[in-house]
C-alpha cells in the first residue's frame, strides 16, 4: 500500500522559502500514480490544490501560486518536494502531499503544519 509522509521545517520566516519533502513508500513515484500533488489547508482558504508533478516529470500549478511554487522530484529517493517562495503569514497552513490518478484513489499524507512567522 502506498504511503506518503511529509517532512520539513514547521516554522518559516516571512519572505523566506518554504520547503517540504514528501517521501513515498510502498510504491514508486514513477509508476504507482499518474501524478503527485501538494495541497494545503488553512482556515481562511480551506483546501487548496497547489500543484503536482506527473510521473514523467511534468509540473502543473494553480494560477494563484504558480509564480511562487516549484515542485520537483528525486526518483532515486522516491521523493517529491515543494518550494514556496516569498512566504507571508497567509501561507500558514497544513500542507499535504497526495497521489492523484483518475483511475484510482489514494490516501494523502497526514499533513504537516507550517507556520509563517517572525
Amino acid at each position: 500500500q502506498v504511503q506518503l509522509q511529509e517532512s520539513g521545517p514547521g516554522l518559516v520566516k516571512p519572505s523566506q522559502t518554504l520547503s517540504l519533502t514528501c517521501t513515498v513508500s510502498g510504491g514508486s513515484i514513477l509508476t504507482s500514480y499518474y501524478a503527485w500533488s501538494w495541497i494545503r489547508q488553512s482556515p481562511g482558504k480551506g483546501l487548496e490544490w497547489m500543484g503536482c508533478i506527473s510521473y514523467d516529470g511534468s509540473t502543473y500549478y494553480t494560477p494563484s501560486l504558480k509564480s511562487r511554487t516549484s515542485i520537483s522530484r528525486d526518483t532515486s529517493k522516491n521523493q517529491f518536494s515543494l518550494q514556496l517562495s516569498s512566504v507571508t503569514p497567509e501561507d500558514t497552513a497544513v500542507y499535504y502531499c497526495a497521489p492523484q490518478d483518475s483511475g484510482k484513489a489514494g490516501s494523502w499524507g497526514k499533513g504537516t503544519l507550517v507556520t509563517v512567522s517572525s
